[in-house]
């Protein structure tokens, strides 16, 4: 199989057109092309002239006189398919225990049951039918559930976001990912699509049919079921405890989320080692889709074969990283608190992503520096901005926010926007809810945005914090090799929770890991007890 690149089509063209584009590119005729399929399709706007461009996996009769002749953009196929490894030979006595039921929980759970281990699964929010109605009634009124909300619950915070699955690696187990999402319903562009998304309404299909084909697989699912305690006995897991019983465990997968706060506390009293850890703190700022549609695609912004804009952009002032983060196209600002007396802003959107405003987060990097030493300071910092921004909400959880131009101190003007947040706004000075390294950060960011993306040029875009949930502010020590915790044998912390990813795909990777690290060492008996 080879492996055609840079291969580019014009909005007119029909995709049809690629089979002539691949004859003329490798010289042959059509009986000696004998099949080819898109691998990625990506969109090039830098420039007047869009364009489709796509990396196209060809086979034909004879590949090696074409490897031979060296040309550009024309390689053999790295392609691969991923296998599960073979299982080790340690009898595992009882059920593997997976603790939550994010990303890295449903991969490694699926993993685990797809090779026979029947794994029980602990999930501390409930099914993500319940979840959405315990969402929806907290936006009409103001009652937040703590354990079932945007970030806790069944698929966990990724639900209510927009089904990104952005993937910075060339990582095979993406390829195996991106096809277990197929299959349980997710759109099949994300195979091909440079930036895919599933979208938050079809997400919550495809984490129902996850969990039934676990089950059929021989798991079982515990929900509104937190786990109090890691029971250990020379270091090593035993059991745990949850609602008041003792679960006994060979094996336990933590894929906690980044929102389990008392969870760390807990663990880390009871021996799990951990670390502080840097991450990114800012606000959600809102445009037009239509505004960021034009900045990217200029005169073709209504053209019928464009999907909706998104952005990523960087800048660093005095070694500071400033980054948008989380880019939801046609999406909202969504209350994404999982604490009474708190207010947290993320950013959600549906697969058709066609509401009227865009959003993303605008983050700032915060260390020790910031927020002190301790393994829960940075947590601690976290929940101090929360607290504020509820206070400065004024009312059953509005949110804090402020127009482009009034924290820049500069004129407000261009297209008003309308802020998406779903429980209300109350405009007050930003200045007053952010420490000053954050809003110089800020500050920056927007003007050296401005100068890259002409949508950043309204000051009337919309500002709402606080958006604090970006990644964990602490990571459970693990082993590199191993993949299990430092202090506790047989506990392996995996995901965005424990620290070791930020996103779907990452953390869904990083869930398949544990899960191999586990059957690798592990055997999975016939008769595994069902209990």
């Amino acid at each position: 199989m080879l492996r055609l690149d840079q291969i580019k089509l014009t909005l007119q063209d029909d995709e049809s057109l690629l089979k002539d584009k691949i004859l003329k590119i490798l010289s042959i005729s059509e009986s000696d092309l004998l099949h080819y399929e898109i691998y990625k399709k990506n969109i090039d706007a830098r420039h007047q002239c869009i364009l489709f461009v796509y990396s196209v996996d060809v086979e034909v009769k004879d590949e090696e006189a074409i490897l031979k002749k060296k040309w550009k953009n024309i390689r053999k196929s790295p392609k691969q398919e991923y296998n599960y490894p073979e299982q080790g030979i340690i009898e595992m006595k009882h059920r593997p225990v997976v603790v939550g039921f994010g990303p890295a929980g449903m991969f490694a759970a699926l993993a685990l049951a797809r090779n026979g281990y029947k794994p029980r699964i602990f999930e501390q929010g409930k099914q993500v039918e319940q979840r959405i109605k315990d969402v929806q009634k907290f936006v009409e009124t103001g009652e937040l559930d703590e354990s079932s909300n945007i970030q806790f619950g069944e698929g966990g915070a990724g639900t209510f976001s927009d089904g990104k699955l952005t993937a910075r690696t060339k990582d095979l187990r993406v390829q195996k990912i991106y096809e277990e999402l197929i299959n349980h319903g997710a759109p099949h562009e994300i195979l091909t699509d440079a930036y895919p998304h599933i979208g938050s309404d079809r997400l919550i299909e495809v984490v129902a049919n996850m969990r039934k084909t676990i089950i059929a697989l021989g798991g079982t699912f515990h929900f509104s079921s937190k786990v109090d305690a890691l029971i250990s006995v020379n270091d090593r897991i035993t059991g745990i405890e949850v609602n008041h019983q003792i679960i006994d465990a060979d094996v336990v997968v933590l894929a906690l989320g980044n929102s389990a706060r008392d969870s760390f506390v807990k663990f880390h009293k009871q021996g799990l080692a951990m670390e502080s850890k840097p991450y990114a703190i800012g606000v959600r700022i809102e445009h037009t889709q239509e505004s960021i549609d034009k900045a990217l695609y200029h005169e073709y912004y209504n053209h019928e074969s464009l999907h909706a804009a998104s952005y990523r952009l960087t800048h660093q002032h005095n070694g500071l990283g400033i980054y948008t983060f989380c880019m939801c196209p046609g999406g909202e600002v969504v209350a994404a608190t999982s604490r009474r007396g708190h207010v947290v802003v993320n950013g959600m959107s549906d697969y058709a992503r066609d509401n009227v405003n865009a959003n993303s987060a605008i983050l700032v990097q915060v260390n020790e520096e910031d927020y002190g030493e301790g393994v829960f300071a940075g947590m601690e910092f976290q929940e101090k901005l929360e607290r504020k921004a509820f206070e400065l909400g004024g009312s059953n959880y509005k949110a804090p926010a402020q127009r482009v131009g009034n924290f820049l101190q500069v004129p407000v003007q261009g297209e008003e926007i309308k802020p998406s947040y779903p429980l209300g706004v109350n405009y007050i000075d930003l200045h007053s809810l952010l420490p000053e390294k954050v809003c110089m950060g800020l500050r920056e960011g927007l003007l050296a945005f401005a100068r890259k993306n002409e949508a950043f040029k309204n000051t009337n875009a919309v500002l709402t914090g606080v958006e604090t949930r970006s990644s964990s502010p602490v990571r459970i020590l693990r082993e590199k090799e191993t993949l299990q915790s430092c202090s506790i044998r047989n506990v392996y912390p995996v995901g965005e929770g424990s620290g070791y990813s930020g996103g779907i795909t990452s953390s869904a990777i990083d869930g398949l890991k544990g899960a191999e690290a586990i059957i690798e060492k592990f055997s999975s008996p016939d008769e595994i007890e069902s209990k």
